[in-house]
């Protein structure tokens, strides 16, 4: 299985038309990766879906960088009960 942050680098590039390898966790998904809006929404409803789990849409949004998005969604996996390989 990979690990939170490959699979969080995976939904990131799939949603951002980006290479998976080029995405770094100090990455900011606005600033360096040029999410928008919109496509942040559609990060997290990807991540829910990658990971089974559901979000505070909220909390989620206001994580600003992918270091911080493999922290929060490993929490959050490990709040209910999903097995996640760090």
């Amino acid at each position: 299985m990979a690990t939170v942050e490959e699979r969080v680098k995976a939904v990131t590039a799939r949603v951002l038309k980006l290479d998976a390898d080029e995405i770094k966790p100090e990455h900011s998904f606005t600033v360096d990766l040029g999410a928008e809006s919109v496509q942040s929404v559609e990060l997290v409803a990807m991540f829910e879906e990658e990971f089974g789990v559901e979000m505070d849409e909220d909390a989620a949004l206001s994580v600003e960088t992918v270091g911080k998005a493999v922290e929060y969604i490993a929490e959050v996996c490990k709040q209910q009960g999903v097995d996640v390989e760090q």
